[in-house]
């Protein structure tokens, strides 16, 4: 079956999320605001879903277009063919966004959407009702600009949730910026990493994940795996193939410091539980107590500023700090997450380069000193 997908990310990911689903071999890959679509069947669903480090989730992406009155969306949403995916006792419930369009309430356009389906999946089954009791089809809709996108979400819980981070502490970063932090700073297997405030870990794991060739999906399931209108064949040799990658070989190592003994707790078991434990080790240490080590080091932070845990002054004592400890010199590296528009000021000097990136709804740059 010939699948058009769409991969939701975080504003500023989409080029490196396209980048990684052209790397897989995946075809037809565009790159939109805040998505990624793609083409594809069962077995792309499955390679895209156990090996995207960046998307959020991965949609079977079912119909485009416009609708500006309530019997509009009902009768297109009614056209799909939902009977193709979902079985007669499945689950479908419904759930979306309305942006600048005509048809603005969410709730009365989720009553029409699931109107439509369950007209349609009744005259298809001839049943007068779907009694809804096996595995969930999580229906998505976006309305922007009258524009309607219907989607079904394949991933179930977010594919930032690999797996491995069962705790963390107070303001964690997500799991795909951190991926996207490692990616940018161009982390490869024969790396030394160091986060001076690495918090609950996540960095250092998605750096050793990245090196080792570890698939962020590999030790979890998606809520598709449990239609029936999905093979099981596709997951499992993907699985395979994601395991036969993994590089057992290379130098890859990493340090992570914190002043939170409790956060450190957490950030040794998460990497036990991510299998990188044996590449990292951890210890509990002040920034102002930080030095480089000798050699090349790839240094990357996301430390704690005004919106998240510090109060501002103490956010810009840090930057003070790390702009002293993070000195010029070659074979060094440091790239810093933060939403302060003053940071290279208070730092020091001038990123060599910077990317915009959300953290959550908080608007940030990516400064990177290489030179």
């Amino acid at each position: 079956m010939k699948l058009k997908f769409s991969a939701p990310c975080i504003f500023g990911l989409e080029g490196i999320c396209a980048n990684e689903l052209r790397f897989l071999g995946i075809d037809d890959v565009v790159a939109e605001n805040g998505r990624v679509l793609f083409g594809g069947d069962w077995g792309t669903l499955a390679r895209a879903n156990i090996n995207s480090h960046y998307a959020e989730r991965i949609h079977i992406l079912l119909a485009e277009f416009e609708a500006h009155t309530f019997e509009q969306l009902f009768e297109r949403v009614k056209e799909i063919k939902w009977e193709e995916f979902i079985g007669v006792t499945e689950a479908f419930p419904v759930k979306g966004r309305c942006l600048s369009s005509q048809l603005m309430s969410v709730p009365d356009c989720q009553k029409i959407i699931k109107k439509a389906v369950v007209t349609r999946l009744s005259e298809k089954y001839m049943l007068p009702w779907l009694e809804e009791t096996g595995a969930v089809h999580q229906i998505q809709f976006l309305i922007m600009n009258d524009k309607v996108s219907i989607m079904m979400d394949t991933s179930g819980a977010g594919l930032h949730k690999r797996g491995y981070r069962a705790e963390s502490n107070d303001a964690p970063i997500k799991e795909t910026l951190a991926a996207a932090m490692v990616e940018l700073s161009r982390v490869r297997a024969n790396h030394f990493v160091v986060d001076p405030m690495c918090g609950s870990g996540t960095i250092l794991i998605e750096s050793a994940m990245k090196a080792l060739n570890i698939a962020p999906g590999l030790n979890r399931y998606f809520s598709c795996e449990r239609w029936n209108c999905v093979p099981k064949e596709p997951f499992e040799s993907e699985r395979e193939l994601a395991k036969s990658k993994i590089r057992t070989d290379c130098e890859f190592r990493a340090e992570g410091f914190d002043i939170d003994a409790q956060a450190l707790e957490i950030a040794r078991h998460n990497a036990q539980l991510a299998g990188v434990a044996d590449r990292i080790t951890f210890a509990q240490r002040d920034i102002k107590d930080f030095t480089l080590s000798d050699g090349f080091q790839t240094v990357i932070t996301n430390p704690p500023y005004g919106e998240r845990l510090l109060d501002v002054k103490s956010a810009e004592e840090l930057y003070k700090i790390m702009g002293e400890k993070f000195s010029q010199q070659k074979g060094k590296s440091y790239s810093i997450i933060s939403p302060d528009d003053d940071f290279e000021k208070i730092f020091g000097r001038k990123a060599d380069k910077r990317r915009k990136m959300y953290n959550g709804t908080l608007k940030c740059q990516l400064y990177m000193y290489f030179r």
